[in-house]
């Protein structure tokens, strides 16, 4: 059974910016149904912990498995950021005082991105993110078929502790104390019929579909140079219209 009670979580509360891009408005009528499955992870189990065992740092972290992804599914080698790099990003973007754990308070989903779009992490570039509906599961499926993975937030329940698969069980909800672990950040590389699969803590994590709809609140799919220029823009995606929404935006 897993022990994952000693590990910090770190996604603040949901923000939200009427700006931001949603990923609906550029799947096209021409874009086929996402796949069955999907799987970006290369059959590789070890990612690397990220600092986030002993920090709040999640929403770094989940940047920085998501640069594993795209790198590992290119012509080059998959590249895994160093942990200075990761405590600088997490000094730099949410705000955390090395030496003060009283500063180690997580961040937000949404700032990371769009300081991580305004000023690159670790010479990797966000091109743009846009949003899909957490609740529509075909365009989460698309973000990640198209885009190697989505970028989300969950509000774990204390009953994911112990879980080697998440998933729901009576009683164990996440929104009334004492049932409720807090925020959590994860990159979501694969899915099939069952449920989802993401990286956490150095080791990819399944999520049945029925975790995903209860306690999965927020998502992001991230545009990343480094899958774009290995993989071109998908068929079907309408990349024009989204550079001139984005630039329309700056």
């Amino acid at each position: 059974m897993a022990d994952h009670s000693k590990m910090k979580l770190g996604r603040k509360a949901i923000k939200t910016d009427s700006r931001t891009l949603m990923l609906a408005n550029y799947l096209t009528p021409s874009l086929p149904p996402p796949p069955a499955t999907a799987d970006w992870t290369k059959g590789i189990t070890g990612w690397g912990m990220m600092l986030n065992d002993t920090l709040g740092d999640c929403t770094i972290a989940g940047a920085a498995h998501a640069v594993q992804v795209w790198t590992a599914n290119s012509s080059s080698s998959m590249v895994t950021i160093p942990d200075a790099t990761i405590e600088t990003a997490y000094e730099q973007w949410d705000g955390y005082v090395p030496g003060n754990s009283s500063t180690d308070n997580g961040g937000v989903e949404l700032d990371v991105l769009n300081d991580w779009q305004k000023g690159g992490f670790a010479g990797h570039t966000l091109v743009a993110f846009a949003d899909p509906k957490y609740t529509n599961l075909v365009e989460v499926r698309q973000s990640i078929a198209l885009f190697g993975g989505v970028y989300i937030g969950l509000s774990l329940p204390l009953t994911a502790q112990t879980q080697d698969v998440w998933d729901v069980v009576p009683g164990g909800g996440a929104n009334a104390k004492p049932n409720s672990w807090g925020g959590h950040c994860v990159f979501v590389p694969k899915y099939d019929e069952k449920g989802f699969t993401c990286i956490t803590w150095g080791q990819l994590k399944m999520m049945t579909l029925a975790f995903w709809k209860k306690y999965c609140d927020e998502a992001h799919t991230l545009l990343g140079q480094d899958w774009l220029t290995a993989k071109g823009s998908p068929a079907g995606f309408a990349a024009a219209q989204l550079q001139a929404d984005l630039k329309a935006i700056k």
